[in-house]
């Protein structure tokens, strides 16, 4: 499984080092369910489809969303507005589309549009139930945290 999360954590890391010239500290990866609550105010989503199927979510509260936002664009932002879904929505879709390169080894993937997912803990709905999530915590502007959740399995053929 590791040779599947790696290419996500190499590219977060990478993302955010390019783009906001920030360099996030990977925590220690661990196990979420479906139905898992966290304390997130905003998700950016990306499906997964092809010879593999699952989703690319990074998960943050305002705050480091406003902040990601405010370095991308040059401008204060103090709310979630259609500024900060749309850069967040980017920086998730950076990321799948450069993970997907990494796992084109072993999977034909193709990648959704970021679909986001807003308000005070809410939830995600996975693709499946038997689904395993992924989830690498990681530590930027010294104290801020975001989570990237990574869930993917192999279709099955024939």
């Amino acid at each position: 499984m590791e040779k599947y999360i790696q290419p996500f954590v190499d590219v977060t890391k990478n993302v955010f080092r390019e783009f906001v010239g920030a360099e996030p500290e990977a925590g220690r990866p661990y196990f979420s369910t479906a139905e898992t609550i966290n304390e997130w105010d905003i998700s950016a989503v990306i499906g997964l489809t092809g010879e593999a199927s699952g989703a690319v979510v990074v998960s943050m509260k305002t705050g480091l969303a406003e902040k990601l936002t405010d370095t991308l664009t040059g401008k204060s932002h103090d709310s979630i507005d259609d500024e900060v879904v749309d850069a967040i929505g980017e920086i998730v879709n950076i990321i799948a589309g450069n993970a997907k390169k990494g796992l084109e080894e072993a999977f034909r993937l193709v990648i959704s549009l970021p679909t986001i997912v807003q308000g005070p803990s809410h939830q995600i709905k996975w693709p499946s139930e038997k689904t395993r999530i992924i989830c690498i915590p990681f530590t930027i502007y010294d104290a801020e945290v975001f989570t990237l959740s990574v869930a993917i399995e192999a279709v099955r053929s024939g």
